[in-house]
C-alpha cells in the first residue's frame, strides 16, 4: 500500500466500540509514543471487525500498529469545506523488544554520485 505507515508505543487509551451506522462500526484507541522530552499522545481509529483487534491488548503494553493515512473534505451546511483526517490502523501486534520508533532517514546526507574514491583492499572480509 502507498500510504501504509507503522508506529510503535505504549497503549494508552482503548475506547469502547461505537455502532454509527447499522452496517458500520468504529473503534479508537491512542497510542502515547516518545518525542523528546513531550511525549505525544496519538489517536488512531479501527473499523468493522477490525475493532476486535484491541481486545487482546491491555493499556500500558507496548504496541506496533499498522496504518493508512486516510483524510476527506466535508462540506458544512453552512458551505464551508472542513477536511478531516484519520490514522486508520488494519494491524495491531506486541512490540518486539528493543523496536523503537521509526527510523527518520530524512537528515542522512545522499550518496555522493560518481566513482568511490575509497580504497577497500583492507577490508578484512
Amino acid at each position: 500500500m502507498a500510504n501504509s505507515y507503522e508506529a510503535v508505543g505504549t497503549l494508552n487509551v482503548v475506547m469502547d466500540t461505537q455502532q454509527v451506522k447499522d452496517t458500520f462500526r468504529k473503534r479508537d484507541f491512542v497510542l502515547e509514543m516518545q518525542d523528546g522530552n513531550y511525549p505525544q499522545h496519538i489517536k488512531f481509529q479501527v473499523t468493522q471487525d477490525r475493532c476486535q483487534l484491541l481486545d487482546t491488548f491491555k493499556v500500558g503494553q507496548q504496541v506496533k500498529v499498522l496504518f493508512n493515512l486516510r483524510g476527506r473534505p466535508f462540506q458544512s451546511k453552512t458551505g464551508e469545506t472542513v477536511y478531516f483526517t484519520n490514522l486508520e490502523a488494519w494491524r495491531i501486534e506486541p512490540a518486539q523488544a528493543g523496536t523503537g520508533p521509526a527510523q527518520d532517514y530524512s537528515q542522512i546526507p545522499p550518496a555522493a554520485s560518481g566513482p568511490a574514491t575509497a580504497d577497500f583492499d583492507d577490508v578484512p572480509f
